[in-house]
């Protein structure tokens, strides 16, 4: 979709410096989008994200040539610009600290210790740039016995606990269709405390070193999960269920959810809608709606945080009621009634949803290499940056080398005969 308004972004005139590869690349991919100028240092050969994972999209280079990228590497180095330095040469080390003198943040996305093994130590960083912001994102992270452990995305959702495996009929263990945390997560909550270091850097010159696990990350999102088991090591005296249950513990996060009834799925004449009425003005609401409030009457619950739990009498009644009426329908009913009923969508069936429609911006496949969506985050007063479509490897090279460092053709001419950059 070009043409669409674009903006400098909130990051305008801030210099990122990315040493990642694979998933980590999605740290330096938010602060794209928020306008950043990222610098993607790749090594000969370039990051095989390019061939991760599927889809895979075809399309041609600007000489005509064929190429294939993933949509991975199209979504999370859309925007950056590409150079190859090759850090096992005494050249390419030298380039590399021009660049970090030149940035404003550098990332090692990759296993924690990669710039160490390199001579870029934080001590070397702040040497070379004093207000530098360092952040290093990797699988396990910096400390710990897994810190060494190769690992891919999934690895982090499984080591927290947030997926669970399936048997197949065959009696084979198999991962379920489910969404990936870790790897947006870390990214995420590693872009928040870069921002954060960035004001502090701005405001007082100070540098700042953080690290952060992807596995960290997941766990930390499933926070609910998890401090809720840590919270019923302690005796029912002092950790109790909700009063509206009796005081009964249920079982950590949505897992309590399962037997709720006034909380819960229900079959529509097309789909699924989420039923949210453990509030009793929201339940009366409904049932005045639906011209049933012999049912408020019977099970009118209590003013907060009541789900009806294992009431299946009453689970029966709102499936028939629900089974009815068409998803849209109940939505409008919601909205007429101000009550709790909300799409339950798979990702097939979001794209034509009338609130994802309006609150997502596309850019289109003729710009990115494929549609991909931006950061949600709105700014009404100034339109979001729209990123270039992400590098083929080295594709910004010279340009980097030449605008942001200052080298003349013939020192680059040089640099590249000796093999120290691509």
């Amino acid at each position: 979709m070009s043409g669409l308004p674009t903006g400098a972004g909130l990051l305008a005139g801030v210099r990122v410096l990315d040493c990642s590869i694979l998933g980590p690349g999605a740290l330096a991919g938010f602060l794209v989008d928020l306008g950043a100028e990222v610098i993607k240092v790749e090594p000969p050969g370039g990051d095989y994200v390019r061939a991760m994972t599927w889809p895979i999209v075809h399309d041609t280079d600007p000489d005509g040539e064929p190429r294939a990228n993933s949509l991975m590497h199209l979504h999370l180095n859309r925007g950056k610009k590409s150079v190859v330095v090759d850090l096992k040469t005494d050249e390419g080390m030298g380039v590399f600290a021009d660049l970090v003198a030149a940035s404003d943040v550098v990332i090692e996305g990759m296993r924690p210790g990669f710039l160490d093994k390199r001579g870029f130590t934080y001590e070397r960083l702040r040497q070379l740039n004093p207000s530098v912001v360092v952040c290093s994102l990797s699988g396990f992270g910096a400390t710990g016995p897994y810190r060494d452990l190769p690992s891919h995305g999934i690895a982090y959702d499984a080591w927290s606990g947030g997926v669970t495996p399936e048997t197949d009929a065959e009696g084979f263990a198999r991962i379920p269709d489910r969404v990936n945390i870790g790897i947006t997560a870390g990214p995420a909550f590693a872009a928040l405390g870069i921002c954060a270091a960035l004001v502090r850097a701005r405001t007082t010159g100070e540098p700042a070193r953080m690290e952060i696990a992807q596995s960290d990350a997941a766990a930390y999102f499933d926070w609910y999960r998890i401090e809720t088991e840590r919270a019923y090591q302690r005796p029912d005296s002092e950790v109790s269920g909700n009063a509206s249950d009796g005081g009964v513990r249920r079982a950590p996060g949505l897992g309590g959810m399962r037997e709720g009834v006034r909380y819960q799925f229900y079959a529509t004449a097309d789909g699924h809608v989420l039923f949210m009425a453990s509030e009793q003005i929201f339940w009366r609401r409904f049932c005045e709606g639906v011209g049933r409030m012999d049912l408020f009457e019977k099970f009118p619950g209590a003013s907060i945080a009541d789900h009806a739990r294992g009431n299946t009498e009453l689970q029966a009644e709102l499936r028939d009621i629900f089974a009815a009426r068409t998803s849209a329908e109940w939505i409008e009913f919601a909205h007429t009634h101000d009550t709790t009923i909300a799409p339950a969508n798979t990702p097939a069936d979001l794209l034509d949803d009338p609130q994802f429609v309006e609150r997502f911006t596309w850019v289109g496949a003729d710009t990115l290499g494929a549609d991909q969506m931006l950061l949600p985050l709105v700014t009404p007063d100034e339109p979001a940056p729209v990123p270039t479509r992400a590098p083929d490897t080295g594709d910004h090279t010279d340009e980097v080398l030449a605008e942001v460092l200052g080298y003349d053709a013939d020192h680059i001419a040089t640099l590249r005969e000796r093999g120290a950059v691509g």
